[in-house]
């Protein structure tokens, strides 16, 4: 059976399981934020004569047999056609579930690649993990179906994303998400970067790792600027590492 696996970038690993043909991963920092809409334009359909580097799916793939070298021009579903199985592994951090959900989106519109898809249910970190344990312990992953209750959850999600404003995300944490299990502790995770108070939760932890209390702490505009600025000085971005 020829396996195709779709991944986020912590799953790079994956290319060297020997549990695939091909591992395409996404390299998308969702957790910053959705990517512009013309960037996802161009990510996944046939690759267009003005597409420059590092803006098509295929650009990611590492290791890749040579029949699918000559395939690799094509969309993403377009390129999957010839494989058996195309499975989902996207781990229970934030930035992997948001990946997944905007997948699922994409693929809501392509049921026959949604027929032979399965979704990996990853309650572990993919990037702590070896290629050799993870074929090891394949049988202890379960993997489900995708059906209309798990596309109809992602689009619930992602659309509740993409919103300009973050209420359709706050309210999504009481809706029930359980068609996806990792979703809703991801977002609770990414709902408690919002800075309520001037700083958000990596922000609050910093201070509270350099011993600054909140009877010493002085929210103002100095003290968020400077956090802001060391996070940033360690490629942080300004978000949880958790995140990814």
């Amino acid at each position: 059976m020829k396996r195709a696996f779709l991944t986020s970038s912590s799953g790079f690993d994956l290319m060297r399981s020997g549990l695939a043909e091909i591992v395409i991963p996404f390299t998308f920092r969702f957790v910053d934020g959705p990517p512009p809409l013309n960037e996802l334009a161009v990510y996944v359909p046939a690759r267009s004569g003005g597409a420059g580097p590092g803006t098509h799916w295929s650009d990611f793939v590492g290791r890749r047999p040579s029949a699918a070298e000559d395939r690799r021009h094509l969309s993403l579903v377009e390129f999957c056609q010839s494989y058996d199985l195309v499975e989902l592994w996207f781990d229970r951090t934030p930035n992997d579930q948001l990946q997944l959900i905007w997948l699922l989106e994409y693929l809501r519109s392509h049921p026959e690649t949604v027929a032979k898809s399965k979704l990996r249910l990853i309650a572990f970190d993919l990037i702590s993990q070896e290629a050799a344990n993870i074929s090891k312990s394949l049988s202890y992953i379960p993997a489900v179906d995708i059906t209309s209750d798990e596309l109809a959850t992602a689009r619930k999600a992602w659309l509740a994303y993409a919103a300009p404003t973050p209420e359709a995300c706050v309210g999504l944490v009481d809706n029930d998400l359980s068609a996806l299990p990792m979703l809703k502790p991801a977002l609770i995770d990414l709902l408690a970067e919002l800075p309520s108070t001037g700083l958000g939760a990596t922000e609050m932890r910093f201070l509270e790792l350099h011993g600054v209390t909140n009877g010493r702490m002085h929210c103002s505009i100095c003290v968020v600027f400077a956090v802001r600025v060391f996070l940033a000085s360690l490629s942080w971005g300004g978000c949880c590492t958790d995140l990814r």
